[in-house]
């Protein structure tokens, strides 16, 4: 309820919600300084993880607190022991939560590329190297939570973060956590992590974008062993994007190696997709028609070329040859911005 509370509020110009920023900040930089950039694969420690009570926590420990005074005014044998049984449950319960991380093996297990106004999924994997089990692990940063996992001894498990996007570039996650309340959400302990996760966003598909320049003919008259089915001309290795009905199957069931059976035919016809014949003063919305232009010719397996300044894709085909040149325009300028 409280960070409900918290998310509504995050727009309202209060002294108490600035305060509230202002130390939350200090505190992120006197972490990251004291722990540095991680890389790679990280095992948590007993130092790098922190604990302070819940919500929850601080009632269960004013009402145990105003059970003890009860006890001592009342002298009650029986009321201090309830007291003290309830104040070792406390402290039994924040020992375990913080264990609960310590020994935690966390790691990057990527980001597939995503379109702007997609949310980037960050994969963060985490592993159990003890032999007792581990409950109740959330990865989160900021306002965007995983979901909760369990993990059994030995177990891995990949976490999944989602944060908005909104431009095109790289998108990084400079800080994230991964923190746990069990048992009885009386604590919480976390750690933070500085490792700087990229993921790629391509430009957003423009709708309604004109038609693409008329075809012209491949440049050396190249023709395409895909289409061409004129006449056999013999056999190569299967690349990515080739037809599954041109794949030499009898010959994979002798030799074990998947090829393609290769035609000689008519030339085939190229798409080039130039910025510079784009004629709009807005560079994102010159980015989101070719954006669209590779996507509507993939689906149609058409071979194609991109040509930016500086830069230039001959024709081709497949999903390699088109994320090739939607990471060209993704990054075209490098742009680069932080996750939110």
């Amino acid at each position: 309820m409280s960070s409900i509370l918290w998310q509504s509020l995050k727009g309202i110009d209060h002294p108490l919600l600035n305060l509230r920023q202002a130390i939350s900040g200090r505190i992120e930089r006197w972490a990251q300084k004291r722990q540095g950039q991680d890389r790679g694969v990280i095992t948590l420690h007993s130092g790098r993880t922190y604990i302070l009570p819940t919500s929850v926590g601080l009632v269960f420990a004013l009402m145990t607190f105003a059970m003890l005074l009860g006890s001592m005014n009342y002298n009650n044998n029986m009321s201090f022991a309830l007291t003290f049984i309830l104040a070792g449950l406390g402290l039994v319960a924040m020992h375990q939560c913080q264990r609960n991380l310590v020994g935690l093996e966390i790691k990057f297990a990527g980001a597939d590329p995503v379109f702007a106004g997609q949310a980037a999924v960050f994969r963060i994997s985490l592993r159990n190297q003890s032999r007792k089990r581990r409950y109740q692990l959330q990865v989160y940063s900021g306002a965007q939570e995983s979901l909760i996992c369990d993990l059994a001894a030995g177990e891995s498990k990949i976490l999944s973060l989602s944060m908005p996007t909104q431009h095109r570039g790289l998108i990084h996650l400079p800080r994230f956590g991964v923190r746990s309340k069990f048992p009885f959400e009386l604590f919480n302990s976390w750690a933070w992590l500085y490792v700087d996760l990229l993921a790629l966003v391509y430009p957003h598909p423009a709708t309604g974008a004109p038609r693409p320049p008329a075809t012209i003919a491949a440049q050396g008259h190249r023709q395409h062993d895909a289409r061409g089915e004129e006449d056999f001309a013999g056999l190569r290795t299967f690349r990515d994007g080739d037809s599954p009905h041109h794949v030499a199957w009898k010959a994979y069931a002798r030799t074990g190696e998947l090829l393609s059976k290769q035609f000689s035919g008519a030339d085939t016809s190229s798409q080039w997709f130039d910025l510079a014949s784009l004629t709009s003063n807005d560079l994102e919305v010159n980015l989101s028609i070719l954006t669209r232009w590779i996507l509507d010719a993939n689906q149609l397996r058409m071979d194609y070329g991109l040509r930016l300044p500086g830069t230039e894709f001959p024709p081709s085909h497949g999903e390699s040859h088109r994320h090739r040149c939607l990471a060209a325009l993704a990054l075209y300028g490098e742009k680069k911005v932080a996750a939110t």
